[in-house]
């Protein structure tokens, strides 16, 4: 049986034994999963890894083995495993779906059960909403920057190779056309794109046979990459053995925007005109702007991608905000520690848009739901009804959710210079 049961915290268990015991593990509870503020400089986030996450409670499943683990290293006493051997999430989930901005306070995914079975979920949503949506929101910069030109996923081999997978993932919610990862193709389905390495040129005597091999196996639709030994060079050798109807060339060193202009430039003397260039080399969204006004057609982004480009955590956390009280009704609870301090109370959200259609704010209402001037737009969807799944969606959709929702924003909020963020949270409080 696939499990996702143990991608937990040893003190979930512990919560949950010492709960079970006194009998407050039965209460009613609402937890909430929220950034208590954006990444320094950025102006917006963008949530992804709800599918993921709905994924994983799917799985998340106490069988034989995973039982016997916890047993032989005393995790938990035997109450705690007769309750888990029966373990099947029975609450509701709701939230932002895939593609959708988030702002501070934010209730991205608000989970409503016992608390026995909500306190359990934490650490595996965090885990998968942390990274996911730390790679979107800076994938989405880099679309940005990008504007009409393609950005390839090719960062695979620059972190794990399951968060490469959902890396890709995240990357192509968040716009970017393909990637060189094949798990993730087959998994999600994502278009896959890759050419070859310095390593192949360098394989063969010399970079005409070099070239010559690929385009018999590939055609001459292919890449080549012409920067293994003299960009000049290696851009007329491709011409002659592709001819000019040469698919691209890929630059991966050098001083890009000057290069892309010679390298356009000879491919145009050359009658390639229609070949494109490509690019690479340890690119961000800074970068990507910076390349604006050059003759490239498209990029490829890897490790400052897989890395959230230098934010690889959105620091959402996971509270308890309200919780059944003696009469059964849900009161709210919430930290009042220094710098972490939670607004308590369950919570609902809606992005408030003037006539013109563009976000002012987001509205949070607690304790109820929000007023709605006419022209907002309600954020949240359920995505779990009483244990039971009731939100699924292609990746398209994902895209598409977040291409509106950028549209809606202010003009600024799309600069790539460090800002508050683009619209203010205002809560509003039940009367």
């Amino acid at each position: 049986m696939t499990t996702t049961a143990l991608l937990t915290d040893h003190y979930e268990l512990t919560m949950l034994q010492a709960s079970l015991a006194d009998g407050t593990a039965h209460r009613r509870s609402v937890f909430e999963l929220f950034a208590r503020r954006l990444p320094d400089g950025r102006r917006y986030g963008v949530v992804c890894g709800v599918g993921r996450v709905l994924d994983a409670i799917e799985d998340f499943r106490f069988g034989d083995a995973t039982l016997t683990h916890l047993q032989e290293r005393g995790v938990v006493d035997a109450p705690t495993l007769d309750w888990l051997a029966g373990f099947r999430f029975t609450g509701d989930v709701h939230g932002y779906r895939d593609g959708e901005l988030y702002f501070p306070g934010s209730p991205v995914l608000v989970v409503e059960s016992t608390f026995a079975e909500a306190v359990l979920l934490e650490t595996l949503v965090l885990s998968i909403l942390n990274h996911d949506a730390a790679i979107a929101s800076a994938a989405a910069r880099m679309t940005v920057a990008a504007g009409d030109r393609p950005c390839i996923e090719m960062g695979s081999r620059r972190t794990h190779e399951q968060a490469a997978v959902a890396a890709a993932r995240a990357a192509y919610v968040a716009g970017f056309a393909s990637t060189s990862n094949l798990e993730a193709g087959r998994r999600h389905g994502i278009p896959t794109a890759g050419t070859a390495a310095h390593a192949f040129t360098m394989l063969h005597d010399t970079e005409h046979d070099a070239f010559a091999a690929q385009v018999a196996a590939l055609g001459p639709g292919t890449t080549l990459l012409v920067d293994t030994y003299d960009v000049a060079a290696a851009v007329e050798t491709a011409v002659e053995v592709a001819g000019p109807g040469l698919g691209a060339v890929r630059l991966d060193s050098g001083d890009l925007p000057v290069l892309a202009g010679q390298v356009r430039r000879q491919l145009d003397g050359l009658g390639a005109t229609g070949t494109r260039i490509i690019v690479t080399s340890d690119l961000d969204e800074y970068a990507i702007a910076g390349l604006a006004a050059a003759p490239v057609d498209g990029y490829g982004v890897g490790t400052a991608l897989v890395t959230g480009s230098g934010h690889p955590t959105c620091g959402f956390v996971y509270k308890l905000v309200a919780r059944a009280g003696a009469d059964g009704t849900l009161v709210p609870v919430a930290k009042k520690s220094q710098d972490k301090a939670s607004v308590g109370g369950r919570k609902t959200a809606l992005r408030r848009r003037d006539p013109s259609g563009t976000a002012t704010a987001e509205v949070i209402a607690v304790g109820g739901s929000p007023h709605d001037d006419g022209d907002d737009r309600p954020l949240a969807a359920p995505l779990v009804v009483d244990g039971e799944r009731v939100h699924d969606e292609p990746l398209t959709v994902s895209r598409d959710r977040l291409r509106t929702a950028l549209e809606e924003l202010p003009l600024q909020a799309k600069q790539l210079s460090r800002g508050e963020p683009a619209i203010p949270t205002v809560y509003e409080q039940e009367d």
